[in-house]
């Protein structure tokens, strides 16, 4: 192992749980819930256009831990470990002699709530738990240390959770530590079908403003998007507490932040529950990055998978990224070279249904596999068309064209771009059946008008 380099710059990831992109305030939402996140995309890097590769907890983790698309990492729905020898960024992190700790739900273990230490991803501390949910309550934060002991933190569950992060960069503020911190907020409490904010806070939101999507699909988002964006408010001032932190310690100008989630929260409008799917609702999720090589980064425009997070990472730290990551630093965005980046991210999902998806600029095309089993199946050979979208006029996906003549030019071309994904990823040609005509009112869209 080499000596920590004091002149590399410390990382940590604040990772949430189920979080659309549209809660912040720099994508449109009015109720001041994200200021310091806000801030922090203004200050830095706003990473506009971010997207999960996988819209499931696990799934999406193993991607980020790995670099590497759900099909390859072994877990292409919850409940999997990553395959044997898999590196995660903690290895990586080590081997370049950083201090590397890991905070709350892990969800890439073969135990239900503790995870034995061979399953822990290489990190040097640890405190968390598998399924965070299932042995924790918003009131009552239980975690476990790396041995297996339980750990009571008080407070709200984020804030007894940031408590402990603030604690660990105190303690190794003179070395540079590597650190994964991942929060359950905003997503459900599970056996309450619930999504429990801090006392007080669900009447402050309740009844407020509904994403267009939701005004128009329904679903649940009457019942729960008080106590949603509740949990997202508080989010946000724990991660306010955390550049508090940075600051005080005089750690800001050399630590990355980088701040995401996992996938987003349709609220039971695409399907029974409240993800799994390939559409905005369920992909979509907020990014922002802060520190050497991102401030003042600005805006960017381009698609950024969660694929790309893990050699960003590696990169902002000087340490070589492997062949075998999958995703592309946008580090070199900000440097301003933009040669070969992609004008389109991938989507697997394999939980629930068998599908994929690409998405460019302007479209949304998806497929599904009618023969093969969500959970059982990790892909297919054979898949379906589910849908189209325009996301220029219809950005919350209100209207399929799936299947219309007018857009039957455009659904060929995105049906070759989703082909090409599949076989560099998956490594097999799929049939896609087109789906079956429809007439349509509108006007025929030429296949070569803003493909992107």
């Amino acid at each position: 192992m080499s000596k920590p380099n004091q002149t590399r710059p410390n990382v940590l990831v604040f990772f949430t749980d189920q979080q659309r992109w549209d809660c912040s305030g720099l994508h449109g939402n009015p109720l001041n819930l994200t200021p310091n996140l806000d801030r922090m995309a203004t200050n830095g890097t706003h990473c506009w256009n971010a997207f999960t590769c996988q819209p499931v907890c696990g799934p999406a983790r193993a991607c980020l831990q790995t670099g590497m698309y759900a099909t390859n990492t072994g877990v292409f729905r919850n409940g999997l470990v990553p395959r044997e020898g898999a590196r995660t960024l903690a290895h990586y992190f080590k081997e370049a002699g950083y201090q590397t700790g890991y905070i709350g739900k892990w969800h890439l273990s073969s135990h239900r709530v503790t995870v034995p230490e061979e399953e822990q991803g290489g990190y040097d501390y640890w405190l968390g738990a598998n399924v965070l949910e299932a042995c924790s309550e918003p009131y009552n934060a239980v975690m476990f240390d790396k041995q297996g002991r339980r750990v009571k933190l008080p407070g709200y569950r984020v804030d007894a959770q940031t408590d402990a992060v603030i604690r660990y960069i105190d303690a190794r503020k003179d070395d540079p530590f590597f650190l994964f911190v991942s929060y359950l907020e905003p997503h459900f409490q599970n056996h309450q079908d619930d999504y429990p904010p801090p006392d007080g806070y669900r009447q402050a939101y309740t009844g407020r403003w509904t994403p267009p999507d939701l005004q128009a699909l329904g679903g649940s988002a009457g019942q729960h998007l008080g106590g949603y964006w509740g949990m997202i408010k508080r989010l946000d001032e724990a991660l306010g507490r955390v550049l508090d932190a940075l600051k005080s310690l005089d750690l800001t100008r050399n630590t990355i932040v980088l701040f995401t989630s996992d996938h987003a929260c349709h609220f039971k409008t695409r399907n029974s529950e409240y993800k799994r799917s390939c559409h905005e609702s369920s992909i979509r999720i907020p990014m922002a990055v802060q520190g050497p090589g991102f401030d003042g980064g600005g805006r960017r425009q381009e698609l950024i998978s969660l694929i790309d997070v893990p050699p960003t990472l590696l990169d902002a730290a000087g340490i070589p990224v492997p062949p075998e990551m999958e995703g592309r630093s946008f580090l070199g965005l900000n440097r301003g070279s933009h040669e070969d980046w992609p004008d389109d991210v991938f989507v697997q999902i394999s939980e629930a249904q068998v599908g994929r998806a690409v998405r460019t600029h302007r479209w949304k095309y998806s497929v599904y596999a009618p023969d093969k089993q969500g959970g059982r199946d990790p892909g297919a050979d054979r898949y379906v068309e589910q849908f189209l979208y325009d996301l220029e006029s219809d950005p919350y996906e209100l209207r399929n064209l799936i299947g219309f003549h007018s857009h039957r030019g455009v659904a060929e071309v995105m049906r070759k771009r989703l082909v090409r994904w599949i076989e560099e990823v998956e490594g097999i040609t799929p049939v896609i059946e087109p789906a079956p005509v429809k007439k349509s009112g509108q006007r025929r869209v030429d296949p070569g008008e803003e493909l992107q």
